[in-house]
């Protein structure tokens, strides 16, 4: 996970993916492939992408259905 610091600015950091995930999620259920596909030039990668989904899994932001493979908003 690249935290900010003098070497990484924020928006290099896995922190600045945080808002952008949860505005794409929070305007409607979407999968993981399709939200990756919607932010992969902001992400550099998919590891900085899968960070920074867990990381909203561990705040308890985000639940993944895992039936249909569906990301949801949690309030």
């Amino acid at each position: 996970m690249r935290l900010p610091s003098k070497v990484t600015p924020f928006k290099d950091s896995t922190l600045s993916l945080l808002p952008l995930l949860l505005n794409e999620i929070r305007e409607r259920d979407i999968s993981p492939t399709t939200l990756f596909g919607k932010i992969k030039n902001e992400a550099a990668g998919i590891s900085n992408f899968l960070e920074a989904l867990d990381c909203l899994f561990v705040l308890g932001k985000v639940r993944l259905n895992e039936q249909t493979e569906i990301l949801s908003y949690v309030d």
